[in-house]
Order: C-alpha cells, then structure tokens, then sequence
C-alpha cells in the first residue's frame, strides 16, 4: 500500500496578549455564561462530506472535484484514495481540498475507482489522525473507509476494542468502524462490513473502498444524505450531495435508502441489503443550513425549501418593516421567500468577505467582535434609516446575531428586527454535527423576548417547529429535529469516564441523563 500523508504544522507557536475586558459586555441580568475559544461564527458545522467513483480511469481526478463541490460540508481535512488492481493509494492532509491536492498528489493516486472525504471537527479533535479516508488490511485485502455521520455507541466500541488488543491513533468514530471490519474472520469483504456494521448504532452515510469495488451505505434512518449518480461513460459515483455530481456532469439516479447497502465492482451494482420501511431519522437541518441550496438533498430542492421556509415565516412572524436584508449566504434564499410573501422588499443589506477563513487566533477579547466584521460588512445605503428585518437560519449561542444586530444599527437602521428560518435550537446534536453542549444554547435557557433583548433587535421571531415540516412537505415520521425539540431516535450510550469521543458536543459529553435525553421510541 502506497500512503502519503501531509504534516500539517510540525512548530506553531503563538503569542496571545492578555486579556482584556469584553467591548460588549452581556446584561448580567440575563445571565449568559461568559463564552472564549468558540468559532467566531457561531454556527453549527456538518461534519463531512463523501465522495466515490467505480469504473473511470480518471477516478482521483473525478474525486478531487466530487469533494471540492463539497468543500462546505467540512473544511479542515480532506483525503483520497485509490486503487489500482494492486495496491491501496492514499492521499490526505490537513487544510482545504485545493490546497492539499496538485498535480503531483493526484498522479500518485492511480487507478479507475476511488474514494475522497472532507472533514470538519470539533476544535479539539482536529488533527491529521482522524482524516479520512482511513484504511485496514484485513486477512481478505485492504480497504478504505470515508465516513459522514457519528456513532452513539463509539466509545462502548473503543473499549471493547482496545480490551481485544486494538490499538487506536485518534478519536474519529471512523477508526472504530475500521477496526470492526479488521476484527471480522469470515466471509467476503462485503459480508465482513456487513457484520461490522451490525454493532454500531448512529448516523452513518459510508463508502468502502475494496479491492474490488465500492461499498455504500446509508444507517436504518437515514441521518445524512447519499446519493447515487451515473457518468456519461458508465461509471458509477457516489456523494452527500446532487452538487458534486453536477460539478462532474453525472446524472442524479436516486438516493441511498435509509438502511441499504450498495455494492458496485466487475459484477455490476446491486443491492445487497435493503431494509423494510420504517421510521426515518432525515436531518432537517441539512435542509435548513448545512447542504448547498443547489442540491437535491432527500428528494428535495434546498434553494425551494429555504424559500418556502421564508414564505412561512413571514406568515407566522410579520412586522412592519421597509427591507428584508438575508444574512448571507445561508440566509438568502428564506429573505427571498420572506419578501416574496410579505410584499417587502429585498435587498442586500450585508456583504460576506468570501476570503476567510475560520478564525480560531484572536489576540484578545477585546478585539473579538472582529470575527464578524472580516466576514460581513453593512451596506449604510440600504439600510440607513430603514426598519430593516434581518432573516437568518438559527441563532446558536447569540454572539454572532448580537453582533450583527449592532453592525446594522451603527450603520444607520432606525428598526432591526431578527428574523429566523428555524425553530429556536435548544439541544445538542449527536448524530454528526459539531455542536456545543445544551447549555451554550441560548434558546436552551432563555425565551425570545430575552434572546431579542441580549442580541439588542426590536423584535425576534422564530419559524415553528410545525411551519418547518410543512413547508419542507416533510412526510410523518420522516425527519430528525431533535436539535429543536430533545426527541433523540437513536438511545445515547453514556460513554466512559474521561473519554469523549470525537463527534459529541465541543465540551462536555452525551451522558443520557434525564435532563439531556428525551428518547423516541417506535
């Protein structure tokens, strides 16, 4: 096996000034806890993106451009590999896909199937051994797997593993899926991760890369999207999104069913599993932030969907107003749909630096408003003297809307009223999204009159729980919303003292108590 891997860097050191006094200090009334070395977004992260093509001689080139469409979906790590009728090629490193792969790292991926991954984590899990694709050599041939989702069950796993001799370099969920797989003594390939797959519990859209073709899978509810496309000459692609398909000119065919596995070699592709209708677990949010408003996501447009989102809010949350202003990007399609329905009009009220990056080094508290301002700037003509309705996606924390809110007002809007294209997020996701623990979230803890009063708007609204499903024409029992409403599908393992594993809450872990958990049974 060929495996290149790109340090990321080997001495950094950092001076950070002292500490100075907040420039907006909170109300001490509202008693919001005191926030350093978060994201300076203050938005909730997908974790990954994945990526596959069987059958093409241009495979690592294919996928390079699969999971640059998916850029979005994580920004920290990406990786590819490959393989060439006799040795398992990989390639992966740290940073943005266009950074990590030229010419030289796609030529020494060689072969006519492949697999790409790009990755987001939670800051403290964000190193080079949790980038994917990771790979195993098992006594029946090497194989790849590129992972986008989270394990409730991971940490159990790891125990059990590592009491059986497994010996584990990171903390992604994904290793424990490679040591499962490398744990199996019978079968083929494709049976040894079936029955891999049979101890873990959670969200997963997976792709195996084996010796003789791709494995697909999507978990019992479908947490995260999975689509199956087709090349002009024949060959077979997988992705987390139609958009990575468009970028390579592969016809969409259909989604992955929750709970099947696809097989795709010499032979052909064919279902080898395919479960019974059930309940789904769709993760709602993917229609409301994570995925690109040009993808089809669950059978779906998202750019309709947003839209729809706004023409509802703008029936449940009306306000008189003179311009509706998106936050964008995420934000723009709901405005659009707000305006469209409320008869107000539409306009760009804030421009978004599309140069930065996530800003993890900031000298000091003082300065720490400056996180906001590289990315968004107002437009003083626009809404000078205006009452203006700022429509964004969620508010997690309320930092960033806070911030926000006063850039809107210093450039001269006589109303700022908040609107969100969501219902209010009180609790923490464990199905494969970096979010913080319950209680950061300000929706968890305080009701909108007192979120409009800390982020300083005239008015707050939120779209309802209810309004979502309907404008989503999300079918009963079809979605995951936990993140709005605690009604968790998947039963949380309470992992071992002092272990978190690499998908859970930044700080702190899921625990399954009373207070965190409600289950949803049948």
């Amino acid at each position: 096996m060929h495996l290149r891997i790109v340090p990321f860097f080997r001495d950094l050191v950092v001076a950070i000034a002292p500490a100075s006094p907040p420039l907006y200090p909170p109300d001490p009334r509202m008693r919001l806890p005191v926030l350093t070395g978060v994201p300076s977004d203050d938005k909730f992260h997908d974790e990954c993106g994945v990526f596959g093509v069987f059958g093409h001689t241009e495979a690592a080139n294919l996928a390079y451009l699969g999971i640059h469409a998916l850029q979005h979906r994580g920004q920290e790590s990406a990786g590819i590999a490959s393989w060439d009728g006799r040795e398992l090629h990989v390639h992966k490193a740290m940073g943005l896909v266009a950074d990590i792969f030229d010419q030289e790292a796609i030529g020494s991926l060689p072969g006519s199937s492949a697999i790409g991954h790009t990755r987001y984590s939670t800051a403290g899990s964000s190193n080079l051994a949790n980038a994917q694709p990771m790979f195993a050599r098992t006594t029946i041939g090497n194989v790849a797997v590129a992972h986008n989702g989270n394990l409730v069950n991971a940490d159990e796993l790891r125990h059990e593993l590592a009491a059986r001799g497994a010996l584990f370099h990171g903390t992604s969920d994904t290793e424990v899926i490679v040591h499962l797989i490398a744990h199996q003594t019978r079968g083929t390939i494709d049976e040894r991760i079936h029955a891999a797959l049979s101890d873990v519990r959670g969200a997963y859209s997976l792709l195996f890369l084996t010796e003789k073709g791709i494995v697909a899978v999507r978990d019992p509810l479908g947490f995260r999207p999975l689509v199956l496309g087709k090349l002009k000459n024949g060959a077979t692609v997988f992705a987390s999104e139609t958009c990575a398909l468009d970028l390579i000119e592969a016809e969409y065919i259909r989604e992955i069913e929750p709970g099947e596995m696809v097989v795709v070699d010499d032979k052909g592709l064919r279902t080898v599993q395919r479960l019974p209708p059930q309940r789904a677990g769709k993760c709602i949010f993917e229609l409301v932030y994570f995925a690109r408003p040009d993808s089809q996501v669950f059978g779906r447009s998202v750019y309709t969907t947003r839209k729809a989102f706004g023409r509802r809010l703008a029936q449940e949350a009306p306000v008189e107003a003179d311009v509706v202003v998106p936050v964008p990007d995420s934000g723009v399609p709901a405005a659009l749909g707000y305006s469209e329905e409320s008869g107000i009009p539409y306009d760009l009220g804030l421009i978004r630096s599309h140069y930065v990056g996530r800003t993890f080094i900031e000298p000091s508290q003082s300065i720490r408003h400056f996180g906001v301002k590289l990315k968004l700037n107002p437009v003083p003509d626009v809404v000078r003297g205006k009452r203006v309705i700022v429509v964004d996606d969620s508010i997690v924390r309320g930092t960033t809307s806070r911030k926000i809110v006063k850039m809107i007002r210093d450039a001269g809007a006589r109303e700022v009223h908040l609107r969100i294209s969501a219902p209010p997020t009180r609790w923490p996701c464990y199905y494969g999204i970096d979010t913080p623990v319950r209680s950061e979230l300000i929706a968890a803890s305080h009701t909108e009159k007192e979120i409009a009063k800390y982020v300083t708007a005239d008015s707050l609204g939120y779209l309802s729980r209810e309004g979502m499903h309907e404008a989503a024409r999300a079918e009963p029992r079809g979605f995951c919303d936990a993140c709005f409403t605690g009604e968790y599908l998947v039963q949380l393992t309470p992992p071992q003292a002092g272990v978190v594993g690499e998908h859970g809450p930044r700080e702190g872990k899921p625990t399954g108590a009373a207070e965190n958990l409600t289950v949803l049974r049948a």
